[in-house]
């Protein structure tokens, strides 16, 4: 895979048993590869010790591969550029995308109030990865007629996928955990989440009669009564942390 990018840049992310990775440039692209830093420095060299002491072990590294990692997030740059359905329907302008609208539902459980048995910071992974299937199949609604089961199974194919994809250690079993968890609506952090996913979606709709003169009083019917987390409807920022 090539990148775009200026001459001597370094990435170090996803290389915590790994040497460092390199960005080596060539005119205006770039080629990834994996080399070992310069000896000359002490940063290299206990760089290098760690990757030595790291090989002698045999239980596999929680994190992905370099390169895994890089393959699965091109993936997710999709759900970017993928506008959701309902507001195109709509006709809203510069609607958001589906990592808009999960990102927002991220922030959400960071500032919500505690509520007791419910993991606020599990909610902000769940939040953040219950759509991510859509990177995939697209936000497919009620309104496109595939029935329930087909847009589950879709959805539980484009996710196996992905993980594959991540290289399938504890990570990717997080994601899927995370993912199934919310799917089945089968915990409360579960509930708390597809609860985030009506206030964000309402809040949105709000947004955009204000700014576009929209009637979109619809998708605040649609939310009535379907609230099944603890006091969400009432309160997402309000009650005492």
């Amino acid at each position: 895979m090539k990148l775009r990018m200026g001459s001597g840049v370094v990435v170090s992310l996803f290389c915590s048993t790994t040497p460092p990775l390199f960005i080596s440039s060539s005119s205006s692209s770039a080629q990834l590869r994996l080399k070992p830093p310069s000896s000359s420095s002490l940063g290299a060299r206990v760089c290098c010790h760690m990757a030595h002491a790291a090989s002698s072990i045999t239980t596999p590294s929680p994190s992905p591969s370099p390169s895994s990692a890089i393959d699965f997030l091109s993936i997710c740059h999709r759900l970017k550029t993928t506008k959701r359905a309902g507001w195109l329907r709509k006709e809203v302008q510069n609607p958001e995308s589906i990592a808009d609208h999960m990102y927002r539902m991220g922030l959400m459980a960071l500032i919500a109030p505690h509520f007791p048995g419910v993991d606020r910071d599990k909610c902000v992974k769940m939040a953040i990865v219950h759509d991510i299937a859509e990177a995939i199949v697209g936000d497919i609604t009620p309104i496109d007629g595939i029935p329930k089961e087909e847009k589950s199974r879709r959805e539980q194919e484009a996710l196996d996928h992905m993980c594959k994809v991540l290289g399938g250690g504890s990570r990717a079993k997080e994601i899927a955990e995370l993912w199934t968890e919310y799917e089945a609506n089968s915990s409360p952090e579960a509930k708390f989440v597809k609860d985030l996913d009506k206030v964000e979606m309402i809040l949105q709709a709000l947004e955009y009669e204000e700014e576009q003169e929209k009637d979109l009083d619809e998708f605040f019917r649609s939310t009535a009564g379907k609230y099944k987390g603890p006091s969400l409807e009432k309160s997402i920022i309000g009650a005492p942390h």
